[in-house]
């Protein structure tokens, strides 16, 4: 989407692991903000994104090594503010006229405290107020001597120049990282830097979904459009987001491959095809599905099968409707960053973010992806915008694969019946302790075994389940949620006397990592 309207500041990324976690802080202070690769970043492309305010990330290289990553010199000549982080500020001193050195004892990996040199900044505007400020750092190269024109703001004990700034001519630059959750002050940090650079905030979910519509409209024309809808929160604000743009213009395909919870399809239809009166088309495969997965065992295996099924079943009830020449998809932001190889080389792309695959072009069809500028907390809010359900938005996280994943071993209709009652149970208790917002994902697994269990005074022979449930902020790091004893005795208690099938109930405590959140 052009974004010509709000003033946008640019990331150059030079392969930070955390640069994501500068525009999320970025973006809720309600600044517009894109990341872009350094080798991406030419002078043509400056002139035409006219930042009003760049930062440079962290990165994994050595500013001394020839080869590294550099951004173009024109970005000092643009006169707007510049932060450089980490490796952006040993590649800014070293471009400007300062010195970089290796190691030699002064690499700094962790907690650290930065103490304050000379009159604070206003890029410091908060800080310091108790002495001194904890940080994060995570650098082996230090800088060994600033740029002519630049002064000392801040120093760490193996950190010299942990804040230096030039203030003439807007240049900050700091050895630690400000985004991370180890500086409980970087908040603050980035709210006066966006405030030196004179940002309005005008970046809203308001504003967003206005130009969004329009941009729709736009692209689409008169032309039909189909909509992937899986019940989950990114492709559900797409349907809805679309429907207000073009009304019925758009048909949404939602697969039930039999592998949902409880009355999930049932609460899925009625919400979108009565509440909202879109055209649905319901495409009830569940027999063909679990056809395909009779017997098989290995999770890849089911995973595969499930995400052919998928895009078999898409393409058939697609190809149904006349005229259809785009392809709608919840494509976020992280994806689409993800999907970009740092160093240009395929080894380093994390993933392809389409998520359909080669479907696009295999059927000849144009993409809409009006969430692809959006990170997931932007779409929950960009969702209450559009009038979803509170409930709705925030439901936990779902798999693709569904229920297939949470029945390690084979598939049988008879255990996804016990499974489906025992998560619902479970998800009760947790709402009833108003538990639910507090946890990223719950869920109950049924385990591949049975066990031997005692019922009034017969004896029963029955499956065991495990249920699970963690805390995140991203799904890439994961622990488990501290459920009080009360609370896990009451739920095994209520799942063995009202689902018949299951006699054994146990907590999953494993972090990720070394487990994943799901099974399998």
């Amino acid at each position: 989407m052009d974004q010509t309207s709000h003033d946008r500041l640019l990331i150059i990324d030079f392969g930070s692991q955390v640069t994501q976690l500068i525009a999320r802080r970025l973006r809720e202070l309600n600044v517009y903000c894109e990341i872009h690769p350094y080798q991406n970043v030419t002078d043509a492309f400056l002139a035409d994104f006219a930042p009003k305010a760049v930062i440079f990330s962290g990165g994994p290289a050595s500013v001394i090594d020839e080869d590294s990553p550099r951004p173009p010199e024109s970005v000092f000549d643009l006169g707007v503010p510049i932060l450089g982080i980490c490796y952006g500020q040993q590649v800014m001193m070293h471009m400007l006229g300062g010195k970089v050195e290796r190691g030699h004892g002064t690499a700094e990996f962790g907690r650290a405290y930065v103490e304050p040199q000379n009159d604070p900044t206003d890029l410091l505007f908060g800080w310091f107020l108790g002495g001194r400020e904890q940080v994060w750092m995570s650098h082996g190269d230090h800088v060994s001597e600033i740029a002519p024109g630049f002064e000392v703001y801040g120093t760490s004990p193996n950190a010299p120049f942990a804040i230096t700034a030039d203030l003439d001519r807007r240049f900050y630059a700091v050895q630690f990282h400000p985004e991370v959750h180890h500086t409980p002050n970087g908040k603050t940090f980035y709210e006066n830097f966006v405030r030196i650079a004179g940002f309005k905030g005008d970046w809203t979910m308001g504003a967003y979904k206005e130009e969004a519509i329009q941009k729709i409209r736009d692209q689409v024309g008169d032309k039909q459009v189909i909509c992937g809808l899986s019940g989950g929160v990114d492709s559900s604000v797409t349907a809805v987001l679309l429907h207000e743009a073009i009304g019925d213009q758009l048909t949404c395909v939602f697969v039930d491959h039999g592998l949902l919870r409880l009355n999930e399809a049932e609460e899925v239809v009625t919400m979108f095809r009565d509440h909202y009166n879109m055209k649905l088309i319901h495409a009830d495969e569940s027999d063909l599905f679990l056809g395909e997965l009779e017997g098989v065992s290995d999770p890849e295996t089911k995973r595969k099968i499930i995400g052919k099924l998928f895009i078999d079943v898409f393409q058939k009830y697609a190809g149904e409707i006349e005229g259809a020449d785009f392809l709608a998809q919840g494509t976020l932001y992280p994806d689409v960053i993800e999907s970009v190889s740092f160093s240009g080389g395929p080894s380093v792309t994390i993933k392809s973010h389409h998520n359909v695959g080669g479907l696009p072009e295999k059927m000849g069809l144009k993409l809409v992806e009006p969430l692809r500028e959006l990170f997931k907390d932007e779409v929950r809010a960009l969702g209450h915008e559009l009038g979803l359900p509170a409930s709705f938005i925030g439901r936990h996280p779902f798999p693709g694969p569904g229920l297939a994943i949470r029945c390690p071993g084979e598939i049988t209709r008879d255990k996804l019946d016990i499974l489906r009652k025992a998560d619902a149970v479970y998800i009760d208790q947790i709402r009833k302790h108003e538990l639910y917002d507090e946890i990223w994902q719950a869920f109950v697994a049924i385990l591949p075994v049975r066990t031997v269990g005692v019922m009034g005074d017969g004896r029963t022979y029955d499956y065991a389940c495990a249920l699970r449930a963690v805390t995140s902020v991203d799904g890439m790091t994961a622990d488990y949620y501290p459920f009080t004893h009360d609370f896990l005795g009451e739920t095994a208690t209520r799942i063995i006397n009202e689902v018949p099938g299951i006699n054994r109930v146990t907590y999953d405590i494993t972090s990720k990592p070394p487990g994943t959140i799901e099974w399998e």
